[in-house]
């Protein structure tokens, strides 16, 4: 069985290769070519109005390639370092799901639904303007839904490509109003039950799950499974509650939503209802299918580059975990952190070191200048006056990264090689903004990821959160990944946020990742695992050319064999291979970095990295330069977010 099974694997990668346009595996001073075609199966189950959607109107804003770039690059103005040779051609395939096969998912549907009172959103929904009532709610569990259709997909659809389902139950004589749910897997140092308590984290859309989740676990190869079904809710994740309001997260934009199906006249969607717009069906599907689809599961880019260090990536990497006790009487470090369940998740992220990650942890007293910059931070003053002063544009905010560069030497332990330095805050008040639990802030000068900072105090704990879940998503972040809520859509450059004319993009939290806000979950998704191991190949093959560069000849024949095993990674990249084609490409960074070695020029990190601080010696070369960096941190609270965070 073995050797059938690899000679499958080469069958494959020959005709991946023959495929594949001829390119050169290690590339000096260039890139990689990664070169994939990814099918895309678009399934729709029951009619939309009462016909089918027209394919080749959901398609007309579809793009045909992307090319995904590391997402903080780009917001320094640094797209020659942003980019990462990985190139994505699209290939859809449109299916309509039969009629016996519609019965039997609606009987299923139907057959584990659960009567339950509305939701608070629903309420809100029937005292406004809306087509109809909301009669009596429904509970059905979305992860059951998915191993569903995982095991009985609709004829010829294969789900262990990228497969987006759009459901409509609404036109069916047995159709009941509901709401999915996943309530079995609470907070792991609270054990609070966001899921079971909370009307918010009730949901419209769901997939995503890894064979090896823990809690919803799937026999065979990974499925690829995402559904949105247009007549659950409506709820409050994606805002199909509210028709009366145009800007419902109140930053003074119209919020593009996508309603509930009877929203819609026919395939077009009525212009009374502010926010929704008068767009049709089809054009809010193509939207879904590519900035939700593509941009924030199938195929996201990185928000930080996918390797720690340049040029030389390390071999293993450290969690080096520190809490700052400053919570009265409270151990923060021992109450509110669960070690095991925070190696074992951040593990799943496939990198080319998972496999080495370690993890310690200690405590620091707060005093000194973890008190003095935490009480700046608080005050939105710098904390340090004997650096750039370009610093103190950003107020204290910058002061979490200022104190922790600072004095990285006296909590990192100096091996091995790279230690990640998480930094949580155990504080006994508020924080500087409310709701603010964690974010994985950069160096505030070219975008390269650097210390990860947590929090817990009083009201965070009383809504449910420890620090361990925020500690598994800030990683998440500065190992590279996005939020499935914001992201690059690279065929047109545009970065967005789950706001205004993209706010429906907080529909990507509806899946099982752990760089959802949702707080279902703790796993990350098999679109995150896919995603970082694309990911993390383009950024040893990245470096890799980089490296060589810098020295001539091949002593040793390193490159040679590096551009081998480059070729190999390339073919197992075509083949959807990921895990195969990382082990590849960090195998041909490692013969580089020995030829560098041979050659009397061993490779050496370059500045600036995680923990450079810009003195006052080097004026205009400080992080006055990053006039992006306004925007502020992916995870720093906002307003949308206090509400998403802490809502009923």
């Amino acid at each position: 069985m073995r050797r059938l099974v690899l000679a499958a694997i080469v069958a494959a990668l020959a005709v991946a290769a023959a495929a594949t346009t001829a390119s050169a595996g290690l590339n000096p001073g260039g890139l990689t070519a990664l070169d994939e075609t990814v099918d895309v199966n678009v399934v729709f189950v029951g009619t939309f109005g009462g016909t089918d959607p027209d394919w080749n109107a959901v398609k007309a804003g579809l793009p045909a390639s992307a090319s995904p770039k590391t997402r903080y690059k780009l917001l320094y103005g640094l797209d020659g370092e942003a980019a990462l040779g990985i190139t994505y051609t699209y290939n859809y395939v449109p299916s309509y799901t039969s009629t016996a096969w519609e019965n039997s998912f609606f009987g299923y549907l139907s057959s584990i639904a659960t009567p339950k009172p509305r939701t608070a959103f629903q309420d809100d929904y029937n005292a406004q303007n809306g087509k109809l009532d909301v009669g009596q709610n429904n509970w059905i569990d979305g992860p059951s839904v998915e191993k569903w259709i995982i095991q009985n997909p609709p004829a010829g659809v294969d789900v262990t490509k990228p497969t987006i389902l759009f459901v409509n139950w609404k036109d069916r004589g047995d159709f009941k109003f509901h709401v999915f749910t996943k309530t079995n897997e609470p907070d792991p140092d609270t054990n609070y039950n966001f899921g079971l308590n909370r009307d918010s984290r009730k949901f419209v859309a769901w997939g995503g799950t890894a064979p090896s989740d823990p809690q919803n676990p799937y026999d065979g190869p990974p499925r690829r499974v995402w559904f949105y079904d247009l007549s659950a809710g409506p709820e409050s994740w994606g805002g199909s509650y509210d028709v009366t309001n145009a800007d419902i997260d109140g930053d003074g934009a119209p919020d593009y939503r996508i309603p509930n199906i009877w929203e819609y006249t026919g395939t077009t969607l009525t212009a009374d209802h502010p926010g929704f717009g008068s767009a049709a069906l089809t054009t809010d599907l193509g939207k879904v299918i590519r900035y939700v689809g593509l941009d924030l599961l199938v195929t996201a880019s990185p928000l930080y580059p996918p390797y720690f260090t340049a040029n030389r990536v390390p071999g293993q990497v450290n969690l080096d975990v520190n809490t700052v006790e400053g919570w009265n009487q409270v151990n923060g470090s021992e109450d509110y952190v669960t070690p095991d369940l925070f190696l074992t998740n951040v593990k799943e992220l496939p990198s080319g070191f998972e496999s080495t990650l370690t993890a310690d942890y200690q405590d620091i007293a707060m005093n000194g200048d973890w008190n003095r910059c935490y009480k700046q931070f608080v005050a939105d003053k710098v904390c340090y006056n004997d650096l750039d002063p370009g610093y103190a544009a950003f107020g204290g905010f910058v002061n979490m990264f200022l104190v922790a560069a600072r004095n990285h030497t006296s909590f990192l332990d100096g091996t091995p090689a790279y230690e990640a330095g998480l930094v949580n805050w155990s504080i006994g008040q508020k924080p500087k903004s409310p709701g603010l639990l964690g974010f994985a802030d950069d160096n505030w000068l070219n975008g390269t990821q650097s210390g990860v900072f947590s929090f817990v105090y009083p009201d965070a704990v009383a809504n449910g959160y420890g620090l361990t879940t925020t500690m598994i998503h800030e990683y998440g972040h500065h190992q590279s990944m996005s939020h499935p809520h914001d992201g690059l859509d690279p065929a047109s450059g545009l970065d967005f946020e789950p706001s205004g004319p993209t706010f429906f993009g907080w529909l990507g939290d509806e899946s099982n990742s752990m760089m959802s806000y949702i707080d279902l979950n703790w796993d990350f998704s098999q679109f995150d695992r896919d995603n970082s191991a694309r990911h993390h190949t383009a950024g040893y093959a990245k470096i890799a050319n980089i490296l060589a560069a810098t020295y001539s000849g091949d002593p040793g024949g390193k490159k040679a064999a590096a551009n081998s095993q480059l070729n190999m990674a390339q073919m197992a990249f075509a083949a959807h291979d990921y895990t195969g084609a990382l082990g590849f490409a960090r195998t041909a960074y490692g013969l580089v970095a020995e030829g560098a070695t041979l050659a009397g020029k061993p490779a050496a990190v370059v500045e600036p990295s995680t923990w450079t601080v810009v003195g006052p010696v080097k004026p205009g070369n400080g992080p006055g330069r990053a006039a992006a960096k306004a925007r502020g941190a992916r995870d720093l609270d906002d307003r949308a977010n206090v509400k998403r965070m802490f809502s009923k």
